[in-house]
C-alpha cells in the first residue's frame, strides 16, 4: 500500500483541494483562515481541522518572492478551500491574494516575474489564469474544451503550455449498447478496472499547446491514441513532466502497460518527446544498453544547462517500495549514473543546483527526514540536523526552500543555506492556534530486538506528564508496510492528539521501515507474521516496564498494514492488550490477494499466489492471515473502513467485525460509504477522532 516515491500520503490527499476543482458554495462563501479558541490548552479534533495546510510553493525568477498555497477546512460546511499567498523571500510582507470562493492553486511565475499563473475554477472548471503579483488583473489565459486542466507548466520561452487533462479510457456500457444509456452495469474484460478509489473510465494525458501570451491554440496530445497514463495514477502530477531549458523537448513519466500487464508491473520509464518531430525516445531502455531498468522511474528534471536529465529510479520490477535512487543521464553520450548510492535509503524529493553539477534531495535516515546534497560523482553530504522532517526542496537563489514539520508542529516553509546549514522559518501559518496548545514531549529511544538489533522507538508523552502517575499506553502500528515512522504530522493519526487525551504512545520503527538500511527495510516482504511482529512486542514490552505505564491498560492501534498488524496481534498478544483499533486493515490475506488491484504489491510483499503450493514464502504469508487466528481473539476491537477503498476492500473490515461479534467479543464498526483509504471530509474526520477516543476511553480508562 506504500508509495515511497510519494513524499507523504497525507499531503498527496490534498490534491483534490489544490488543483482548482469546482468546490464552490452557491452563496459564494469563502473558507479562509479559521479562528478558534482552544479550551484547556490541549489539542482537539476541532483545532486540528482548523489548521491551514500549506501546499505547493513557487519562487519568483529573481528569488525575491514566494507564492504558495494553503488549504483551509470548514467543519460546518464539510468542505475545503484552496488559496494563494505571496510573501517576500525572507518571510515578510505575507499577503493573501485569493479573492473568490473558487479554489485557486498551483501558482507559477511567468512573463519575467511580472505575472503569476495559477489554476482557478472561477468559471466552473479548472483553467489557467494569470494575475499581477498584488492579486489584481485576473484573466483567464488557457482553457481546454476537453475538460479540466489538472496541472500545467509553461515552456522556458513561454511560447508553449504543457498541461494535464483526462482522456476517455476503454468502452462504456453505452458504447457497447447505445440503446441502454441508463444501464449502470460495467462490463469488465481485464484487470485494473478499479484503482485506489475510482472505477477507471478516464486516464491523464500530457498535452502541449502554443501560447501567445493570451490564449492557447494547436493542442496536441503527446500520447495521442495510446491507452497509457502520464502522469501515473493515483498521485502523479506535473512533477512527472518536465521542460528542457531550450523549450524543444518534454520529458515525461509513463508505464506503457494496460490491464493485467499494468497490474503486475511497476516498470515505468522516462521518455523524451521532441516538439518539432513528435518523436519519443525511452531513456531507461536504450537499445543495446546494459542498464535496462525495470522498476519505477519517475519525476524527471533537466539540469539548468540542459546537459543532463535526472530522475528517481527503483531497480526492481514489482517492488513499489524499493530504494529510490537519484539517477542522472548525460544527454550527449547517454551515460547514466546513480548519484545517491552511498545513501542507503530512498530519495523522496530533489532539485538541481544552479551549477548543473550538484543536486539537493530529501531522504529519511534514523526516523527523521533531512536535506542532503550530492554531486555528479555521488559524494553525498548531509545539510540539516534536528528532530524534524523536511519535505520537498527547491532552489531559491543561493538558498533552498522546503516545508518542515514534526510530530509537534504542522508544515511551514523554511529557507536553508546549503553552505552552512542555517535554517530560517518563513511562515507561521498556524501560530494563532499552536500558541494556545501545550504539546507533549517526544523522546527517542533505542531498544534491543529479539534478534539482537537496535530499534529506534518514538515515545510521545501527554502534556504535563507526571512520572508519579500511571498512564494507559498505546502501541502504534505503522502502515505502508514500508512507510517511515519519522517526524510526520498527521491530520488523523496524530500522536499529539492521542497524548492530549492522556495516552502515552509507543511508535516503533519496526522491521520493514526505511531509514535504517536496505537489509532492515526488506526483512518484512514475505514475512508479515515474522520479525516485524516481534519488534512490535519488543517495543511495548520494553516500555511497559516503566513505572508510569499502566500495564493493565495497554491498547494497540494502526491503519493499512498497521490495521493488518492489529488484526494479527489480536490473535497473538497473550493478554497484553485491552483494546484494539484497526483502520483499513487486511483481515483475510487470501481474500485480499484477489480483491486488491495493484497485483505487483501482493506478489512482492506476499510472495505470490495462495494457490501456488510449491511457493514456501507465499504459503508462509497466507498461513499467517489474521482470520485464521480468530479463535484466539479475546479483546474488544473497533474496525474502521471506507467503502471507496479499493486497495483494501471494506469487506475486510466488515469480516473482522462480524467475526468478533460471532465470537462474542465486544466490537464496533465505523464504516464510511464515501471515504477511501483515508478520511478526507472534515465531519468524517471529526467523527473518526470521537469514535477512536470513545472506544479507547471505554476500555482503557474505565
Amino acid at each position: 500500500m506504500n508509495k515511497t516515491h510519494i513524499a507523504m500520503m497525507s499531503a498527496a490527499m490534498l490534491i483534490a483541494s489544490c488543483t482548482g476543482g469546482t468546490d464552490t458554495q452557491a452563496d459564494g462563501t469563502v473558507i479562509g483562515r479559521q479562528e478558534i479558541t482552544v479550551e484547556g490548552g490541549r489539542l482537539t479534533p476541532e483545532a486540528l481541522w482548523a489548521m491551514g495546510r500549506i501546499g505547493s510553493a513557487a519562487i519568483s525568477p529573481d528569488a525575491q518572492k514566494v507564492a504558495y498555497t494553503v488549504s483551509y477546512y470548514s467543519v460546518p460546511e464539510n468542505r475545503s478551500h484552496n488559496v494563494i499567498y505571496l510573501m517576500n523571500a525572507d518571510g515578510s510582507g505575507n499577503t493573501l491574494l485569493t479573492q473568490g470562493a473558487g479554489n485557486e492553486g498551483s501558482p507559477c511565475w511567468i512573463k519575467g516575474g511580472a505575472k503569476l499563473a495559477y489554476l482557478s475554477a472561477a468559471n466552473g472548471k479548472s483553467e489557467v489564469w494569470e494575475m499581477n503579483p498584488d492579486g489584481t488583473g485576473r484573466t483567464m489565459i488557457a482553457s481546454y474544451d476537453g475538460g479540466d486542466i489538472e496541472g500545467f507548466a509553461f515552456s522556458p520561452d513561454e511560447k508553449k503550455l504543457l498541461f494535464i487533462a483526462q482522456v476517455k479510457y476503454g468502452q462504456t456500457t453505452a458504447d457497447i449498447y447505445p440503446d441502454l444509456p441508463l444501464a449502470s452495469g460495467r462490463i469488465v474484460n481485464d484487470l485494473m478496472y478499479k484503482h485506489w478509489d475510482e472505477w477507471v473510465s478516464s486516464i491523464p494525458h500530457p498535452f502541449v499547446a502554443d501560447f501567445d501570451g493570451k490564449a492557447i491554440s494547436g493542442v496536441t496530445d503527446l500520447l495521442e491514441g495510446e491507452p497509457y497514463e502520464s502522469p501515473m495514477k493515483p498521485f502523479g502530477g506535473i512533477e512527472q513532466l518536465a521542460w528542457s531549458p531550450d523549450s524543444k523537448t518534454i520529458a515525461y513519466t509513463c508505464r506503457k502497460k494496460t490491464g493485467k500487464a499494468y497490474a503486475l508491473s511497476t516498470d515505468s520509464d522516462i521518455y523524451l518527446y521532441d516538439i518539432a518531430t513528435r518523436k519519443t525516445v525511452n531513456l531507461c531502455k536504450a537499445e543495446g544498453e546494459a542498464d535496462q531498468n525495470m522498476g519505477y522511474d519517475t519525476n524527471p528534471q533537466f539540469s539548468p544547462d540542459g546537459q543532463y536529465v535526472a530522475w528517481q529510479s527503483m531497480a526492481r520490477d514489482g517492488y513499489e517500495s524499493d530504494r529510490n535512487r537519484l539517477c542522472t543521464y548525460n544527454l550527449a553520450d547517454g551515460t547514466k549514473r546513480y548519484v545517491t548510492e552511498s545513501f542507503d535509503s530512498g530519495v523522496d524529493s530533489y532539485c538541481w543546483g544552479s551549477d548543473s553539477r550538484s543536486l539537493y534531495f530529501t531522504g529519511v535516515w534514523h526516523a527523521t527526514k533531512m536535506v542532503y546534497s550530492t554531486d555528479l560523482e555521488g559524494n553525498v553530504k548531509k545539510l540539516t540536523e534536528g528532530t524534524y522532517d523536511y519535505e520537498g526542496v527547491s532552489l531559491m537563489g543561493n538558498r533552498l526552500l522546503c516545508k518542515r514539520h514534526s510530530m509537534s508542529t504542522p508544515d511551514d516553509l523554511y529557507a536553508i543555506n546549503p553552505e552552512n546549514g542555517e535554517v530560517a522559518q518563513l511562515t507561521r501559518e498556524n501560530k494563532h492556534i499552536l500558541d494556545q496548545i501545550e504539546m507533549g514531549r517526544v523522546e527517542e529511544r533505542w531498544m534491543k530486538t529479539t534478534d539482537g538489533k537496535e530499534m529506534l522507538v518514538w515515545i510521545i508523552y501527554p502534556p504535563q506528564f507526571d512520572p508519579a502517575k500511571k498512564y494507559p499506553t498505546l502501541l502504534y502500528c505503522e502502515g505502508g508496510p514500508q512507510s517511515p515512522v519519522s517526524q510526520f504530522w498527521s491530520y488523523r493519526w496524530n500522536f499529539q492528539m492521542m497524548a492530549a487525551n492522556d495516552y502515552i504512545i509507543v511508535a516503533p520503527n519496526r522491521r520493514g521501515l526505511p531509514g535504517f538500511g536496505s537489509e532492515w527495510l526488506e526483512e518484512i516482504s514475505g514475512d508479515y507474521g515474522g520479525q516485524c511482529m516481534k519488534d512490535y512486542l519488543t517495543a511495548i514490552d520494553t516500555f511497559a516496564s516503566e513505572p508510569f505505564v499502566d500495564r493493565d491498560h495497554l491498547g494497540c492501534v494502526g491503519a493499512s498494514f498497521g490495521g493488518f498488524s492489529v488484526y494479527w496481534l489480536a490473535g497473538h498478544h497473550d493478554g497484553r492488550f485491552k483494546a484494539f483499533i484497526a483502520h483499513d486493515g487486511i483481515f483475510n490475506i487470501e481474500q485480499q490477494y484477489l480483491e486488491t488491484e495493484e497485483m505487483w504489491f501482493a506478489n512482492w510483499d506476499m510472495g505470490g499466489a495462495y494457490w501456488d503450493r510449491s511457493n514456501a514464502v507465499a504459503q508462509r504469508t497466507f498461513a499467517n492471515s489474521p482470520h485464521k487466528f480468530v479463535d484466539r481473539w479475546d479483546t474488544p476491537i473497533l474496525c474502521i473502513h471506507g467503502e471507496k477503498d479499493y486497495r483494501i476492500l471494506a469487506s475486510q473490515g466488515m469480516s473482522a467485525f462480524n467475526a468478533a461479534i460471532l465470537r462474542g467479543i465486544p466490537a464496533q464498526l465505523l464504516i464510511y460509504p464515501d471515504e477511501n483509504h483515508w478520511v478526507l471530509r472534515p465531519q468524517n474526520g471529526i467523527l473518526w477522532q470521537r469514535t477512536f477516543f470513545a472506544w479507547l476511553d471505554r476500555w482503557l480508562k474505565e
